[in-house]
């Protein structure tokens, strides 16, 4: 359990962080902290950890030296190969700890293990930190930016493994990222930061409902789309798109049948994190 009572942290005159709040997580869940840069993501990370002063009670169900972390910025000697990188940070060889063997296994780097630090590339050096970090066997584990200057593709696979690694574990994870796609198959809950405040905090579904309704159909603006539009709910949404609200299946059959009358192709969603971020950001 992690409990943030009213955190703040000050960086000389600036304010870089306040709650204003608690936020709890409760043991096992997944939150996807989310916001632009300076919103004050890594800086909360850094305060549960104890890297930064703060106002305010943090409660941790663990002690924060126990909880394992991949921050944004990694550096490992480079006069070494990998293997040996490996082998002085869990303390042993590699073939006597199995659950380093199946991490190498997981994020296929057996090839990487000869090569020199400066020799990786950008996917590869995020997966050698992705192995140090999730085979610590912790009840809290906080992923930083994990993907930050990857390409789409690397992302992808990255997260695809992070999704399927921790789908049957009971870890407490809190990941931040400004990719909200990348979150929407791992978080369960969502914590919005904007100028370090909260803007919300709860369930991916929840936050969903309260800012965009029951379902949001989307689709290219147009002029017969937007004619549709004008006869009901319209949120915000990116440039040159049309999203409508719909508060129940009968309203979203409703509008369904108006695009497929005019052959406008469109897409449903009930749980899009960018959206609801959008709209959340927009009432604030």
């Amino acid at each position: 359990m992690i409990r943030l009572d009213n955190v703040r942290v000050n960086f000389k005159e600036k304010v870089a962080l306040d709650l204003g709040r608690a936020v709890e997580i409760e043991a096992g869940e997944r939150v996807g902290i989310i916001g632009s840069n300076g919103a004050g993501k890594t800086t909360l990370l850094k305060s549960i950890l104890g890297m930064v002063p703060h106002k305010g009670n943090i409660t941790l169900g663990i002690p924060s030296s126990e909880i394992a972390v991949h921050m944004q910025q990694n550096e490992y000697i480079e006069t070494v190969p990998i293997r040996i990188i490996i082998e002085m940070i869990i303390g042993c060889k590699i073939r006597e700890n199995p659950k380093i063997v199946e991490m190498i296994r997981f994020f296929e780097f057996e090839d990487c293990l000869k090569k020199r630090w400066k020799h990786l590339s950008g996917g590869q050096k995020q997966r050698l930190t992705l192995i140090l970090v999730m085979c610590r066997d912790t009840g809290i584990v906080m992923f930083d930016e994990v993907t930050s200057g990857l390409d789409f593709e690397t992302r992808r696979r990255l997260m695809s493994k992070l999704v399927e690694w921790y789908k049957d574990k009971e870890t407490t994870l809190l990941i931040t990222s400004h990719y909200y796609t990348e979150l929407e198959n791992l978080a369960t809950k969502i914590l919005y930061l904007k100028d370090g405040k909260v803007v919300d905090y709860g369930s991916k579904e929840d936050l969903f409902r309260k800012y965009c309704g029951n379902s949001v159909l989307i689709f290219e603006d147009d002029g017969k789309a937007s004619e549709i539009a004008k006869e009901h709910k319209r949120i915000l949404s990116g440039e040159g798109v049309i999203a409508l609200s719909c508060t129940d299946i009968a309203e979203e059959l409703e509008i369904t049948e108006k695009l497929v009358r005019n052959r406008i192709n469109y897409r449903r969603s009930d749980n899009d994190i960018e959206l609801m971020t959008i709209n959340a950001g927009g009432k604030r």
